[in-house]
């Protein structure tokens, strides 16, 4: 999913299609909260998985609000963090998007309720 908005946003597009998941879809509520993308909709079949459309967001000049995003936790090394090591993407201008015992959450709530867990992405 993350490849798959991070090469859409470089190469301009509109929106994107991802296979959907619970996980994705949480991802999802999150960049939109925070203003990385504009919206996105949950299309479900019963036959299929279903499907993620995700509408981009860009600047008045064309540039995408989303920078870069890269994906920390993978499956050969997962990487988990404590409340105290969860990092600061540039020094606040970005998230940090982790996996928690309370859901989905960016790195200033996760702090907040003093939970960490899972440091799946971060974005800028």
């Amino acid at each position: 999913m993350l490849t798959r908005v991070r090469n859409a946003s470089s190469a301009r597009h509109e929106k994107v299609l991802v296979p959907a998941s619970n996980l994705k879809a949480r991802i999802a509520e999150v960049l939109k909260a925070e203003g990385f993308i504009q919206d996105f909709v949950l299309h479900k079949d019963e036959s299929h998985q279903g499907a993620i459309t995700i509408l981009l967001k860009y600047g008045p000049d064309r540039e995408p609000a989303i920078s870069d995003i890269k994906r920390v936790s993978k499956p050969g090394l997962r990487r988990y963090v404590a409340t105290g090591q969860i990092p600061r993407v540039l020094n606040g201008m970005g998230i940090a998007i982790l996996s928690t015992s309370k859901g989905v959450l960016v790195d200033r709530e996760a702090r907040k309720q003093k939970v960490g867990g899972e440091l799946i992405c971060t974005v800028w």
